[in-house]
């Protein structure tokens, strides 16, 4: 059965047309993403951006923020722990048996609700490709998420905003004016610089402040200073694992970070790093219809 695999996040729009054996047969990527979409217009996005897929495949499944209160339909969170059986069993239909949205996930830490939409797919994907059932994984991004998988199920998980921390200091603070207004290619060195300072500080807040007063004594090059600055935010979130961090962890994400990652969970002693690209939210949701 050809299924229409659709990734519809805040930013972003991505689809493959997948084959009955889950081997991709045509991507799409569009800047579409639900917020640049207006009330009532996701059918009619849908269908100029995918409808000629829906002549080949019976079924059309969409996960991401496509499912949010801001997207085509809310699809309810499954609570953690969770598998490919309570995640099927729980689809948002918006054509029943056409279209489906896929629910997200919500873990609850001492009191304080977590949740995720398109990464428990990802994270589905993931290990059915590695052939993995008991592993940490991580989801750099926007919100990077850290998640435990037992026995093939999504266990738990945090979120750490590390993205969007590093886009406030970059952009909207005092760090920004020792810095250049494009974004130049990674630094390794400066990055495992502000790896290993962040390792040894206080905290972020301690930190952070180290890229401007490196800058002001001509310490760190402005071209060098985001990367540095990179290093210290990931460098925080590695941190923050403490002993939870296993010898090994899958790196889920784009070449871009999964490569910062990489580095930076070997320097912190990781001593096994896999990596999975985008063909981990494709493998998620073929093992999705093929298991509702």
């Amino acid at each position: 059965m050809a299924l229409a695999a659709v990734d519809w996040g805040t930013s972003s729009l991505r689809g493959a047309l997948l084959g009955d054996d889950g081997s991709v047969r045509e991507e799409r990527s569009l800047p579409r993403g639900i917020l640049g979409v207006e009330p009532g217009g996701f059918p009619a996005v849908f269908a100029s951006s995918f409808g000629d897929w829906m002549d080949a495949a019976p079924l059309a499944l969409v996960c991401g923020m496509a499912g949010s209160r801001q997207g085509w339909m809310e699809a309810p969170y499954c609570s953690c722990p969770a598998g490919l059986q309570e995640i099927a069993g729980s689809l948002a239909w918006v054509q029943p048996g056409r279209i489906a949205i896929v629910p997200g996930l919500a873990c609850d830490r001492d009191g304080t609700p977590d949740v995720m939409r398109g990464e428990e797919t990802q994270v589905l994907g993931a290990l059915d490709l590695l052939g993995l059932q008991d592993t940490q994984l991580v989801l750099p991004g926007t919100h990077s998420k850290w998640v435990r998988a037992v026995a093939g199920r999504i266990d738990g998980f945090a979120t750490f905003m590390t993205g969007e921390v590093y886009g406030l200091l970059r952009r909207h603070s005092i760090l920004a004016r020792s810095m250049p207004e494009h974004e130049p290619p990674l630094d390794e060195e400066a990055f495992m610089r502000g790896l290993w300072h962040a390792r040894q500080s206080a905290g972020l807040l301690q930190s952070a402040f180290s890229a401007r007063t490196l800058s002001l004594f001509d310490r760190l090059a402005g071209e060098a200073a985001p990367s540095y600055l990179s290093g210290l935010v990931i460098g925080e979130e590695l941190r923050a694992q403490g002993t939870t961090l296993a010898p090994g962890v899958v790196v889920v994400g784009d070449a871009l970070l999964t490569r910062r990652y990489t580095m930076a969970l070997k320097a912190w002693g990781v001593r096994h790093v896999r990596c999975v690209g985008s063909e981990a939210a494709w493998r998620g949701l073929w093992t999705l219809a093929r298991t509702r």
